[in-house]
């Protein structure tokens, strides 16, 4: 454990960071979960919504720094191509 003052307020801080940062995380594989799930069970009307509200929490995420912007356009690309690919 840090001796410093500093040191100790920045582990701390850190803690907080982490915990925000994997809620966000948590709420973005969700997302992304269930409308897979929905992709694959063959309802693409349901699909449709689910995908933009996880374009959005995905932008979210992607706002707050906890993803890259570029990890964020691939989930969003790949979860599109999926739904694309059901629907045809």
């Amino acid at each position: 454990m840090p001796q410093i003052k500093s040191s100790i307020r920045s582990v701390k801080t850190d803690a907080e960071l982490r915990a925000k940062n994997f809620s966000v995380k948590s709420s973005v594989k969700t997302a992304i979960r269930k409308t897979a799930e929905t992709i694959t069970a063959g309802k693409t009307e349901e699909a449709t919504t689910l995908l933009a509200k996880a374009a959005s929490t995905i932008d979210k995420a992607a706002s707050k720094g906890v993803l890259h912007k570029n990890t964020a356009a691939r989930k969003k690309s790949r979860l599109a191509k999926k739904l694309n690919a059901a629907a045809k």
